[in-house]
């Protein structure tokens, strides 16, 4: 059982950067793969960014060329790097952990809470 933290999130201007980090209680077995997904309010959740235990990461479209995912394996911390932020990438975002899965198949489920292990969330304001 693996509990994730979310922090890093804030309120920022359009065009703006943040970077988020979400700390794991416990380090990766080799196959681990960490996400992360988001959900504004009166919409659906969405998989935005994953990156599997060979360090392949996957993109949503809507994030892909802005977004950047990164993990410190030493640490047992997880990033999102966020920039060019644009109102619409306003939501509460939560990192997400699984096993056996590429990043791929990831990107595809990290929203269904059967996924995984999902952490509380950090909120990011764009306006």
């Amino acid at each position: 059982h693996v509990q994730l933290v979310e922090s890093g999130g804030d309120s920022v201007q359009t065009g703006g950067s943040l970077r988020l980090s979400c700390a794991a209680s416990e380090g990766a077995d080799g196959r681990r793969c960490m996400g992360w997904f988001r959900q504004a309010p009166g919409k659906e959740r969405e998989g935005i960014a994953t990156i599997d235990s060979g360090g392949i990461t996957a993109y949503a479209d809507s994030v892909k060329g802005r977004f950047t995912i990164s993990k410190d394996n030493a640490k047992n911390i997880l990033y999102l790097q966020m920039d060019n932020l644009k109102p619409e990438d306003s939501a509460t975002y939560r990192c997400a952990a699984s096993w056996d899965v590429t990043a791929i198949e990831a990107l595809g489920r990290i929203a269904d809470p059967a996924f995984g292990y999902w952490g509380e969330g950090t909120q990011v304001t764009v306006s």
